[in-house]
């Protein structure tokens, strides 16, 4: 009996022993992370056990689950997330919790994930970089999305050749050296061009990313001064309830009609959107010129999104598809009257001088010119970012064409003078691995596939191509207490090949025809095959001083590999009036740029101040080309000859940022900006010779933007919101620029005062109605920016009323509402 007591004990104890063990190693711990104001999931949230190799990260529902044993040491379950101040969870007897984080204050909207590996912010980010809220997107009355990022971002700026064409500079550098991004697709749509504008839906945008500087090391050639990053909207939460928000605005200066939807959808697994957009503006107007003839535009918008997510991460397809037409101003007037006159005769027998006035009626009229251009941009793509493991991974393919007609010949309205297509194919694969000893590291590579064919015209600026780009790099950041290292490297490869491309005269139009019967051609662009390639590199640190003010530097080296038109270009292009001339010995051009930066972020200030230093190697640049006795070259009449030309360049400047919001004020703030940028070629024939090829083109003034805004809060009341604003945007004089050959002329400074005015209605629990009115350029100021095109557009040397040029747009009363439910 003793023997069997002793055994059934054994047999007791080694039932509870072995239990104890099961129990140990299948303790399941599980939890959701959630923000405390809006009770959204937040997902890649993460979370790990004090003290222990635990670690894991929230999937896109926010949910966690931890296989623990239980005898681990620590009882404390921690949560960090970017813009949130982290939380411990002491572990009890539960085996699920909830966990609710705070955001910060004036930091949530500070998180970016341009051109880094995780989101990460801004102060953490050596890079100098600005976010624009949807609040502000929103609340802007611009005419395009360029222009409502210049006024948010100190140091962007945009050359600009009427209302709605805007080209994005930063720091002084422009078109094939910013590389516009469209939800992580880069935009490709011959923007080599200075009237080609951004092909994308303004009322999509709802946050927009701008990297300044060199910004190579992600994204290739082509950001070699900086980055803008445009995220349409997308579906947020999944309570299975459509979401939907309309846009409708009027614009009294050039009569802009603009109206567009939203309509969003998300369950637990799938999403949907569906947008669409239409505006349509006549011809804008000043107190010096009056109506300005053939600027307005029809502008038409679609785009869909479709999305699967699971707890790993999620795929989506996206089609956008974009129309503009694009009225063609090219500044011809009467000598004495100064009203506008049009061309109504071929450029052989066109009198530039005698053309026929433009009536009040076409002045006045929605419809546009026979001289316009018609852009097309249709995009097909694919995101897709999943957990591995502990690390992610996330792909890219993206389909995009664009067709760009433009219409020059006024006795053959159908005929295009340029006719483009550009079909190009891009792909993206990047590996995040997890977190080691507070080092993150990735790697990745993306590229393009590229075709560019001339269709049925008459002029012929560059040749049809093939190109060929790929790019593979490598970055790691390190974060230990107070201070971020992070880092990388890049090497790219750009090939880019066409055959002979042949002109001959066609006896039956008079017309210029791309031929493949050599017979008594012209060859207008040799057959090239060249190959580009670059080393980028970035290396930069942060430093927390304090939880509110953050010290940060950065080098980095840009590459950027010549553009089809700097490279190959022999021909008119009839929408910029501009016959271009390019060279095939060109060399790729690098940059090397330093930044230092400082950010303080305070209960009742918020402050910034960046300065900037950047050498270019082969700059290149365009010069009007002039005969022996200076006098302006004309290849095609009416038009102006630009010659491409390449050396060594520096731009350096500085960005400060003041924004004062008074907590003992509320709804009061103060935002001011200040950018300053000095541009000058080191070519040793231009040294000390000032505006006589000293300085660059193109390079904006001292700029200062300064308002003044209240919103009140009444209580009890529908209204939720009332706000009241008033903005100064002053552009010093421009004395820098290119005087060699005629390129550029001195600027006079000007200032604009803009006032508005906000109304926020609740009508339910789930939908409201905000109403704006806006009166920009409040006291009708007559003014030209030095980076307006529309300034050079003039073809005699003296006026009536020496004003040469045209004007920018005059005062404007603007109306905007936006319905949300």
């Amino acid at each position: 009996m003793v023997h069997l007591n002793i055994i059934n004990k054994s047999i007791i104890g080694l039932l509870l022993t072995f239990s104890s063990m099961i129990y140990a190693q299948t303790r399941v711990i599980t939890g959701e992370v959630k923000d405390i104001e809006t009770n959204e999931p937040m997902h890649f949230c993460p979370v790990f056990i004090a003290g222990t190799p635990y670690k894991t990260t929230t999937g896109v529902d926010g949910k966690f689950k931890f296989i623990l044993e239980n005898d681990v040491s620590s009882q404390k379950i921690i949560v960090s997330f970017i813009g949130y101040y982290s939380d411990t969870i002491f572990l009890n007897s539960k085996n699920e919790y909830t966990i609710l984080l705070t955001p910060k204050e004036n930091i949530t909207h500070e998180v970016t994930v341009t051109g880094v590996t995780k989101a990460t912010l801004v102060k953490d980010n050596p890079v100098s970089i600005t976010i624009v809220s949807s609040k502000a997107i929103e609340q802007a009355t611009e005419s395009n999305i360029i222009d409502v990022l210049t006024k948010n971002v100190s140091g962007l700026n945009a050359v600009k050749s009427g209302p709605n064409i805007s080209k994005p500079f930063i720091r002084g550098l422009g078109y094939n050296r910013v590389l516009t991004l469209y939800d992580g697709v880069r935009q490709e749509g011959q923007q080599w061009g200075d009237e080609h504008g951004i092909e994308v839906d303004a009322y999509n945008i709802e946050k927009a990313e701008i990297i300044k500087g060199p910004a190579s090391l992600m994204f290739g050639s082509d950001a070699l001064a900086g980055v803008v990053s445009l995220f349409p909207a997308s579906p947020k939460t999944g309570d299975s309830t459509l979401h939907a928000k309309v846009f409708s605005e009027y614009q009294s200066n050039n009569n802009l009609i603009g109206n567009g939807l939203r309509l969003i959808y998300a369950n637990k697994h799938w999403s949907y959107a569906l947008r669409g957009a239409y505006r349509i503006a006549n011809n804008y107007q000043n107190s010096v010129d009056g109506k300005v003839y053939n600027t307005g535009f029809q502008e038409t918008n679609a785009s869909g999104l479709i999305t699967y997510k699971t707890k790993k991460g999620f795929s989506n397809i996206n089609l956008t598809l974009y129309e503009n037409y694009q009225g063609i101003p090219d500044g011809s007037r009467d000598s004495l009257t100064r009203q506008f006159t049009k061309q109504v005769h071929e450029s052989a027998h066109d009198d530039i001088k005698n053309r026929p006035l433009v009536s009040d009626n076409e002045l006045n009229s929605y419809q546009l010119s026979p001289l316009h251009q018609h852009i097309q941009h249709y995009r097909i793509y694919s995101n897709n970012t999943y957990s591995i493991g502990k690390g992610e991974i996330d792909a890219l393919l993206a389909f995009q064409q664009n067709n760009r007609m433009e219409y020059n010949h006024p006795t053959d309205p159908l005929q295009a003078g340029m006719y483009v297509s550009l079909n190009t194919l891009n792909y993206s694969l990047k590996y995040n691995a997890p977190t080691i000893f507070n080092l993150d590291f990735s790697f990745g590579t993306n590229g393009m596939i590229q075709n560019n064919s001339n269709k049925n015209a008459t002029d012929f600026p560059i040749p049809d191509y093939d190109l060929y780009d790929i790019g593979m790099y490598g970055y790691s950041k390190w974060k230990y207490n107070n201070i971020t290292l992070s880092g990388g490297v890049r090497y790219d490869i750009r090939t880019i090949k066409a055959a002979n491309f042949y002109t001959k005269n066609d006896q039956s139009t008079g017309y210029d025809r791309q031929v493949n019967d050599t017979s008594g051609a012209n060859l207008q662009f040799p057959l090239f095959d060249k190959t580009f390639n670059g080393l980028s590199f970035s290396l930069g640190s942060t430093y927390v001083i304090s939880e509110k003010i953050s010290l940060k530097a950065n080098i980095g080296r840009g590459y950027r590999a010549p553009s089809i038109t700097e490279f190959a270009s022999n021909g008119l292009d009839p929408g910029a009036h501009i016959v271009y001339l390019g060279n095939r010995k060109f060399n790729p051009e690098f940059s090397l740029q330093e930044d230092l930066g400082i950010i303080g972020t305070f209960q009742n200030f918020n402050s910034s101040i960046s300065i900037f230093n950047n050498n270019i190697q082969n700059y290149i640049y365009l010069t009007q080309l002039v005969d022996e006795n200076g006098n302006p070259v004309v290849m095609v009449k009416g038009n102006k000859t630009y010659q491409y030309q390449q050396d060594a360049a520096q731009l350096y400047g500085t960005e400060i940022t003041l924004d004062i919001h008074p907590k003992t004020l509320k709804g009061f703030q103060c935002n001011n900006s200040l950018a300053l940028v000095y541009g000058f070629n080191k070519k040793q024939t231009y040294v000390n010779k000032g505006i006589q090829g000293e300085y660059l083109p193109f390079i904006p003034p001292l700029k200062m933007v300064n308002s003044i805004s209240q919103s009140i809060y009444p209580k009890a009341s529908k209204i939720t919101e009332v706000s009241f604003k008033i903005e100064s945007d002053f552009s010093a004089a421009q004395n820098r620029y290119l005087a060699l050959e005629n390129t550029e002329t001195a600027t006079p400074a000007f200032t604009l005062i803009n006032v508005s005015t906000r109304i926020d209605y609740k009508i339910s629990t789930k939908s409201n109605v905000q109403i704006m009115l806006q009166v920009n350029n409040l006291f009708d100021q007559a003014y030209q920016s030095n980076l307006s095109r529309l300034k050079y557009f003039e073809y005699y040397s003296n006026s009536p009323n020496g004003k040469l040029g045209m004007y920018g747009m005059g005062r404007n009363i603007c109306v905007k509402a936006i319905f949300s439910f």
